[in-house]
C-alpha cells in the first residue's frame, strides 16, 4: 500500500511531457479488484441457486448434461481472466517502473538495458531492451516489435473469446436437440389415445426444459464471460498504447537527434 502511494505521489509530481492520466492506467490499479468484486458475486449467487435448488432442478430437466458442460466451461473460462487480470496488473506495475527508469535526466543507454534486462517477465522492459539494442539509428523502427508486444497482450484472449462463443452454440446446440426429442416423440406416434396423453405430455415437457434451460444458460454465460473478457481487452490495449508512447517519448531523450 505505501508502494502504491510513493508510486502515485511521484507520478503526480513527475508526469511525462504531454501527457494526461490515460483511462489505461487508472483501469489497470483496479482491474483484478473489480474482477475478486465480480467473482464474489458469482459465488454468492451460485450458493444462492443452491439453496434454492436451481442447480439441482438444471442438472434434472437436461438428459444431455449441456447445462453442466456450459458451467463448468464458463467456471474455469472466468477463473482464467482472474489469473490474466492479476498478469496484466503487473505488466502495468511494471510500465510504471519503466518510466520511472527514463525520468529525470536522460539514462545513458548501456545502462539502462541493463537495468531493463534485470526484468526478463516484464513485456515492456522486454520491449524498450529490444528498441535500445537497435542503436540510435534504426530504434523507432519499432512496427515488428510493437506488434510482439501487442500479441503477447492480445493473443491470449483469442482462445478465451473462442470458448465464450462456444457457450453460445452450446445453448443453441440443447436447444436443436430438446426440440428433436419433440419432434421424434410426436413422429413416433401413429394416433394418440387418451392412455397416451400423460407420457406424450412429460417427453414434451423434458425436450421443451432442455430446449430452454440449455439456452438459458448458454446466453447467460457468453453475457458474463464476455464483459470479463472485454475489460481485459481493454486493460491490454492500454498497456500496448502506454508502451508505445513511452518508447516513443522516452527513448527520444536516449538517442537525441544528431
Amino acid at each position: 500500500m505505501n508502494a502504491l502511494h510513493l508510486w502515485r505521489t511521484s507520478w503526480s509530481a513527475h508526469p511525462p511531457q504531454g501527457r494526461n492520466h490515460r483511462d489505461g492506467v487508472a483501469e489497470h490499479e483496479v482491474l483484478l479488484v473489480v474482477w475478486l468484486a465480480f467473482f464474489g458475486l458469482l459465488v454468492f449467487a451460485s450458493w444462492l441457486l443452491w439453496q434454492l435448488g436451481v442447480w439441482q432442478m438444471l442438472v434434472a430437466a437436461d438428459p444431455t448434461l449441456l447445462t453442466v458442460v456450459i458451467l463448468v466451461i464458463f467456471t474455469a473460462a472466468t477463473l482464467w481472466v482472474g489469473r490474466r487480470s492479476h498478469l496484466l496488473s503487473r505488466q502495468h506495475a511494471w510500465l510504471a517502473e519503466a518510466r520511472g527508469l527514463l525520468a529525470g535526466p536522460p539514462p545513458n543507454a548501456a545502462a539502462l538495458l541493463a537495468t531493463l534486462s534485470t526484468q526478463p517477465q516484464s513485456w515492456v522492459h522486454g520491449y524498450l531492451a529490444d528498441l535500445i539494442a537497435k542503436g540510435p539509428a534504426h530504434w523507432r523502427g519499432n512496427g515488428q516489435l510493437t506488434d510482439l508486444l501487442a500479441e503477447k497482450a492480445h493473443g491470449a484472449h483469442e482462445t478465451a473469446w473462442w470458448f465464450n462463443a462456444a457457450l453460445l452454440k452450446l445453448g443453441l446446440l440443447g436447444k436443436v436437440i430438446g426440440f428433436s426429442i419433440m419432434a421424434l416423440s410426436l413422429g413416433s406416434l401413429d394416433s394418440i389415445e387418451a392412455t397416451q396423453t400423460a407420457t406424450l405430455l412429460k417427453t414434451l415437457t423434458a425436450g421443451l426444459g432442455t430446449a430452454l434451460l440449455t439456452t438459458m444458460t448458454g446466453l447467460v454465460g457468453n453475457i458474463l464471460l464476455g464483459l470479463q473478457l472485454s475489460r481485459l481487452d481493454r486493460v491490454a490495449d492500454g498497456l500496448v498504447a502506454d508502451a508505445l508512447e513511452l518508447a516513443e517519448n522516452g527513448l527520444a531523450r536516449v538517442f537525441p537527434a544528431e
